[in-house]
């Protein structure tokens, strides 16, 4: 997330390190009244959620949890590819009567073998407002620092985040998210985002809309950057699929992707798999080794356009 640009609506997946959906229980409103929309950023997080996560070389995670607000965890990844590195994750909880079942992360820390840092930090205010604080360099020089605070009302939510302010050189970035519930299952908001610097100075404004049943979610993006529409549907207890729209202005280039997930409780077993209109195939499978707490991640993906074959084995012990 080399920018604040990452938290938008353009195409590409969306890591914020937090989990704000779904809200607390009370903001669920049972009672007749419309519920709180979410956060901006999980709009299309039903659907990603199915795809396969590509995986490459071999990775091993262990994690650890010191205490009940306390958890770390070692990442080593070996590439033939990419360089392989070393990672360092530290999470911090939270307390409070606010955190959503007291397990939602209040600081976040990850340091690779390069030197590049990663920290994020989320603050409860109260019941209703939150800030969050992301400070990223690589190796010895900072990429973004942002700064972002979040209302969320009965029946909507408001954000607005300031990104890379740099008062010398009169440059700063600025993203503001609404989102309205309209009835039971629709929900219509958007997001401007405003850029100033020396050299250029301009806004993209995206239109955003979500209708959502009991057992599927349509969600659509739409602006001057391009226009980003996902589908979920839950076919059953074993199945859930996905499909994604992306167009983008600024390359010009298109791409639909379906994907999957299968669950086999009987045999620990969760399989995604994806293909996508650039003809790349893919699939991972996460294997729980019961009774011991580790799981085992194997995946492959092949680039059929490009002749290129990507394979992964990983661990994830804790």
């Amino acid at each position: 997330m080399g920018s604040v640009l990452a938290l938008s609506s353009s195409p590409g997946h969306q890591n914020w390190p937090f989990s704000p959906d779904p809200p607390p229980s009370h903001w669920d409103r049972r009672d007749g009244r419309l519920p709180n929309p979410g956060s901006f950023h999980s709009l299309h997080r039903s659907c990603k959620d199915v795809f396969p996560q590509q995986i490459e070389g071999v990775k091993m995670i262990l994690n650890k949890t010191l205490s009940s607000f306390f958890k770390v965890s070692h990442t080593l990844h070996l590439s033939a590819v990419s360089p392989s590195y070393y990672r360092f994750h530290v999470e911090h909880l939270q307390s409070d009567d606010y955190s959503k079942d007291k397990d939602a992360p209040a600081l976040i820390g990850e340091m690779d073998s390069s030197g590049s840092l990663n920290a994020h930090a989320l603050l409860h205010l109260n019941e209703r407002v939150r800030a969050r604080t992301v400070f990223q360099t690589q190796q010895s020089q900072f990429v973004t620092w942002q700064f972002e605070t979040e209302y969320r009302g009965n029946d909507f939510t408001a954000a607005v985040t300031v990104a890379n302010p740099d008062v010398p050189r009169e440059s700063v970035i600025l993203v503001a998210h609404f989102l309205q519930s309209v009835s039971s299952g629709l929900v219509l908001g958007g997001e401007l985002v405003y850029h100033r610097g020396r050299a250029e100075e301009g806004g993209i404004l995206t239109l955003a809309g979500q209708y959502s049943r009991p057992n599927w979610v349509a969600t659509l993006n739409a602006g001057k950057g391009g226009a980003h529409a996902s589908y979920y549907h839950r076919a059953n207890k074993q199945i859930q699929v996905g499909v994604e729209f992306e167009a983008s202005t600024r390359t010009q280039e298109t791409t639909t992707s379906f994907g999957y997930q299968m669950e086999l409780p009987e045999a620990n077993m969760v399989f995604r798999g994806m293909i996508n209109s650039r003809c790349i195939i893919g699939g991972v499978l996460e294997k729980r080794l019961t009774p011991l707490p580790a799981t085992l991640i194997m995946g492959a993906f092949v680039n059929h356009r490009g002749d290129k074959l990507q394979v992964g084995l990983g661990i994830n012990v804790g």
